[in-house]
């Protein structure tokens, strides 16, 4: 007999239908549930990829950073290696300097004063060039001067100057590196600069710092001995020891002797000052050859009353320079003819602050140079040209 299907399943018994059905229905759920897990099981796939992705992406950026700082050490350790060539080559001149004082000095603790110099050549001559104030209260017998190589020796002649705080001693020793010398006039403000010498008696430390200005001057140093000021400025630490250590321009070359520090503590607060190599090696010259320092001498007399009132008076918008009181006859004032009332702009390239500054400017310059000075005179600026005498030779002529 034939039989459709759904006359098949109703002949079936109870029981076996109902499993059928229900492994119909389990069935149908499980598919609907595959179907319904396969957008969630797709999704979780696309972010674990994602992930992948992006710390594949973070490691390459990471690694990007890592060849570019690189580059960038390679850059700067370039520069280091020029400062690294410099202290070595600069170093070996750098001596420390102990200075016992004579026993005899009055009022002078048995106290024994620590410094730094550095070794140059003066007239095919090993000398060392430090500051006065470290050796003034001693003498040839109680210095010690200890070589970078640990030797010691002893200078045979020491010269000093107490205007300058310049020092210069004879070494015995012919067998020493000699520092290569610059031109201090030539160095600019923001230009580096290394400071050698033995801070607290830590010998061959060396700081880096730039220059920060030029020119300074009525600066409190001590006894008041040093007259003739016109310092350069740097933020390269120096401390206590550090007097008469170079300070070293990035070319090796010595463009200063360090001398003092502006500080409330006693230690480094940015603040240091360097004699002008230049003025240095002039005042060590003279003092070797003739055992005495040639000063500069222009020959005027300023008005110590120079003031606002009488600026305006001359026509000058301000109170600027110093204004001519009197010229000396046969001076290099008189000889450039220069006039009373003319008020000193410029001596130099060098702006004119007072007289105080304009005194230490000609008995630091060279006798003999020819110098550019810059005048106001009749409402007019005025240019030309003096060429400096010999303060001590203007003197005796005025004894005569």
């Amino acid at each position: 007999m034939a039989a459709t299907h759904g006359q098949l399943v109703r002949a079936l018994p109870r029981d076996f239908v109902t499993n059928i059905a229900f492994r119909l229905s389990t069935a149908m759920l499980l598919a609907a549930s595959a179907i319904l897990a396969m957008p969630a099981c797709t999704g979780l796939a696309q972010i674990a990829v994602l992930d992948s992705g992006e710390r594949e992406a973070a490691r390459e950026r990471r690694q990007r950073e890592y060849d570019q700082l690189a580059r960038d050490v390679a850059a700067l350790e370039r520069q280091l290696g020029i400062i690294k060539r410099v202290v070595k080559l600069v170093t070996p001149s750098v001596v420390h300097i102990e200075a016992r004082p004579v026993r005899e000095a009055p009022g002078r603790p048995d106290l024994q004063e620590a410094g730094s110099g550095v070794i140059v050549e003066l007239d095919g001559k090993p000398f060392v060039l430090t500051n006065r104030h470290v050796i003034k209260n001693s003498s040839a017998p109680y210095v010690r001067v200890q070589m970078a190589n640990g030797n010691a020796t002893h200078p045979d002649r020491i010269w000093s100057d107490p205007k300058t705080d310049v020092a210069v001693m004879r070494i015995p020793d012919e067998d020493v590196i000699m520092a290569r010398l610059g031109d201090s006039n030539q160095i600019e403000i923001g230009e580096q600069v290394l400071a050698v010498g033995s801070p607290f008696g830590l010998s061959q430390s060396v700081t880096r710092g730039i220059i920060s200005a030029k020119g300074r001057y009525n600066l409190d140093l001590g006894d008041g001995d040093v007259r003739l000021q016109n310092f350069l400025q740097t933020d390269a630490a120096i401390n206590p020891g550090n007097s008469g250590g170079p300070l070293i321009n990035l070319r090796g070359e010595v463009v200063g002797i360090n001398t003092a520090i502006a500080s409330n503590s006693g230690g480094n607060e940015g603040i240091g000052f360097s004699i002008p190599i230049n003025v240095v090696v002039r005042v060590a010259r003279d003092l070797v050859t003739t055992g005495q320092v040639r000063q500069g001498f222009l020959g005027i007399t300023n008005d110590s009353l120079f003031d606002e009132r009488r600026a305006k008076a001359l026509g000058l918008s301000r109170l600027v320079g110093i204004r001519v009181k009197a010229i000396e006859p046969n001076s290099p004032a008189e000889r450039a003819n220069m006039q009373v009332n003319d008020v000193i702009l410029r001596y130099n390239g060098v702006r004119v602050e007072d007289m105080d500054h304009l005194s230490s400017l000609i008995g630091l310059t060279e006798v003999g140079r020819e110098v550019p000075m810059v005048v106001f005179r009749d409402r007019k600026v005025v240019r030309f040209n003096v060429r400096i005498a010999d303060a001590q030779t203007a003197s005796r002529a005025r004894r005569k």
